[in-house]
């Protein structure tokens, strides 16, 4: 019996708690019968906050970062307000701090499940972007079955795709791709939001947009409070990416400037503004002294009434890829594909009308985010459409034999429950560039570098590595892959330095011209970097490819590059050495061909004899000597004949053109002057070469 009386009190104690928790779960209001008179001031203070909040949360467009300053204040004082903790959760989904929002939902649930008719979606939106994924699907069917026939009928089908989302998101998280993220630290990331990277094809480039103090202007935008954004520039110098520049006017502005894309040479920047034409794209040439040219808005092929968000050149420069919501589309925003043309030196774009890529990317759901690879048919972009695992997701398609393969998914986690949009990718495709947020970051939003690892390569054990050295396997036709065609045309990057052949030096705002020599036309030209004197320029492979170079007190400079097809992307580095115009200096005319063992000029060598005949044209003083020469094949009798013809050759067609003779001689030195040994391939056809050297000037 004694037990009795610690048994009740046990009870009572159970009791009590339970009444205590019931308690803490009542929803409190803000008012004086819920609270002592020495909170007074503090009520008073909360209610403040709470209406100031209510302003910004209740403005056009809402204002969710500033009221959620508020109303956390408030909560501070009074954590159990049903409909506050309602409207933190809902503020928490509109911000980059997406993952917090469960919390106070769930409070806010506990304390009245009907204090909004969308509380069950929002919570169940919020157990969706925190992945987790079994209580988001069970809250989805809950709110589903909570809804009205006619309700049900208006939003039935966005519940059923957020479910499926919820599958897609739980089958790409078991299986996730292996990748590094690295932050690209404080040169590029500050308190304020990074977003929208974009790399050039070597990764010593970033432009970015980003709403700071030292926007052009100053100026805070009234709608949300923030800095006006405009485009900055981090270059990647000793394996660090240097503090961000802002380039200013004319490529900024005082209102909104985003970049949304880079041709891969560096030379052409698409720029995104808001407040034009319901949001228009811009383009904007850089010289090579790293100015730039006014933007200028691009036409009505692309540009409409509607909205155009996004786009990407082609590599080769022959198209653009962009994105618009104009309503002959599948639905919301779709891309499309214009192609353009280089029309002169000064290289005006010239756009043809835009065609929709079709169903096979586009959806009744929202693409935007368009990268195109510098391959030239691998096509990166974001869509609420596929197989999303929520919000964006970035996918990637690629062009086989005219035809777009289906989208693939990147993969958890690059993609996550959120908006996943802007990736740019490095051409090897190793790297990705994105903008998100973490709290371990520097602020709001910060811009990473993913590195891709591919999938892991299971562990091979082998017992007999003898039997390896002589074992050959026989592979049948049934174990061989169908081989695919790709006729796309693959894109090679060039680049190089243009310098002083003597000192070395770099040599900036050299002008350099490249030539398609079986077309004979000039298919690029601009000025090497004005500080580094580098250059860089990417162009279609399978051509054979003339560069010269010429500037002011130099002879020209000319490199022959004959670049084989490719279906994959491929690199050169082409340095240019120039030689000042002084007596005894001598230039190999590479760009120069004749028939096979004859001295008849072929029709490729047209561009480079008319440089000859300009240079000799503008120095008209200039007296020099053309000689030809050849490898140790044959004998030196006919090697001696051969390359004295070829200059001759030379000579008669600058004759030809107007030159006077007496300022020009030819010579044909045989095997008598190598530059290069005569014992492999490369070096015999080094020697077989034409030359010019300058006799007075």
């Amino acid at each position: 019996m004694k037990l009795l009386p610690k048994i009740l009190l046990v009870l009572s104690c159970l009791i009590l708690l339970q009444i205590n928790l019931a308690l803490s779960q009542v929803d409190t209001p803000f008012d004086k019968d819920s609270f002592s008179a020495d909170k007074k001031d503090a009520l008073k203070e909360a209610k403040k906050q709470i209406r100031d909040g209510d302003k910004l949360y209740e403005d056009e467009p809402p204002m969710y970062d500033l009221a959620l300053e508020l109303y956390l204040k408030a909560n501070d004082f009074n954590p159990d307000n049903a409909l506050l903790n309602y409207k933190i959760g809902n503020c928490y989904l509109h911000t980059v701090q997406k993952t917090k929002s469960v919390k106070y939902l769930e409070k806010a649930k506990q304390l009245n499940p009907k204090i909004q008719p969308d509380i069950i979606y929002l919570l169940a939106k919020g157990y969706h972007l925190n992945l987790n994924l079994d209580k988001a699907i069970e809250t989805y069917e809950e709110y589903k079955g909570s809804l009205s026939p006619k309700e049900l009928t208006e939003k039935g089908a966005r519940i059923d795709k957020k479910i499926a989302e919820c599958h897609v998101a739980k089958d790409l998280v078991q299986h996730p791709v292996r990748i590094f993220i690295d932050n690209l630290g404080v040169g590029v990331n500050t308190e304020y939001p990074e977003y929208g990277p974009y790399i050039n094809a070597d990764e010593t480039v970033l432009m970015f947009t980003s709403p700071r103090p030292s926007t052009t202007g100053g100026k805070i935008d009234p709608t949300d409070q923030l800095f006006y954004e405009d485009i900055y520039i981090s270059k990647l110098k000793h394996e660090t990416w240097s503090e961000a520049n802002n380039p200013r006017k004319p490529l900024n502005t005082a209102s909104h400037d985003a970049i949304v894309g880079v041709s891969p040479d560096g030379k052409h920047a698409l720029i995104y503004k808001g407040e034009d034409n319901g949001g228009d794209i811009f383009e904007c040439r850089i010289d090579e002294d790293g100015k730039w040219k006014s933007p200028k808005r691009l036409p009505k092929e692309i540009n409409t009434k509607y909205h155009e968000s996004s786009a990407s050149f082609s590599p080769d420069m022959e198209g653009l890829y962009f994105v618009s919501d104009k309503p002959e589309g599948f639905g919301g925003k779709d891309i499309y594909y214009t192609a353009l043309k280089i029309k002169g030196n000064r290289e005006k774009l010239d756009y043809e009308d835009a065609n929709n890529l079709g169903a096979v990317i586009n959806t009744p759901y929202d693409e935007n985010g368009v990268f195109m690879d510098v391959d030239g048919k691998t096509l990166y972009f974001s869509s609420k459409g596929h197989n999303t695992m929520g919000g964006y997701d970035v996918f990637k398609t690629t062009l086989v034999d005219g035809k777009w393969t289906k989208p693939v998914n990147l993969g958890y986690p690059i993609n996550s429950a959120g908006d996943d949009l802007f990736f740019s990718f490095s051409r090897d495709g190793k790297h990705a560039y994105y903008s998100s947020f973490d709290p371990s970051g520097y602020g709001n939003r910060d811009i990473y570098m993913i590195t891709l690892l591919g999938p892991e390569k299971p562990l091979e054990f082998i017992e007999n590595y003898d039997a390896l050295a002589f074992k050959t396997m026989i592979i049948g036709e049934d174990m061989m892959e169908e081989r695919i065609k790709i006729k796309e045309s693959m894109i090679t990057i060039v680049r190089g330095t243009v310098m002083d052949a003597v000192t070395l030096e770099p040599l900036g705002s050299v002008p350099v011209e490249i030539y398609d020599n079986l077309l004979g036309m000039m298919v690029a030209s601009f000025q090497s970097n004005s500080e580094t004197g580098k250059y860089m320029v990417s162009l279609p492979s399978g051509k054979n490819y003339g560069f010269v170079a010429k500037a002011k007190d130099y002879l020209f400079h000319s490199e022959n590059l004959i670049i084989p097809p490719a279906t994959t992307v491929q690199e050169y580095v082409l340095d240019m050495l120039l030689h000042k115009v002084k007596v005894g200096s001598k230039i190999i005319l590479k760009n120069i061909f004749f028939d096979f063992d004859k001295a008849t000029l072929r029709p490729e060598s047209t561009a480079e004899l008319d440089r000859l005949t300009k240079m000799l044209n503008d120095i008209p003083t200039l007296k020099i000597e053309i000689s030809g020469h050849t490898d140790n094949y044959g004998s030196d009798e006919y090697n001696e004949k051969l390359s004295g013809d070829r200059a001759k050759s030379v000579v008669d067609y600058l004759i030809e053109k107007g030159i006077d003779s007496g300022r020009l001689t030819s010579a044909g030195y045989g095997e008598s002057q190598p530059i290069a040994t005569n014992e492999t391939d490369d070096g015999r056809q080094e020697n077989r070469r034409t030359e010019f050297k300058v006799l007075s000037k």
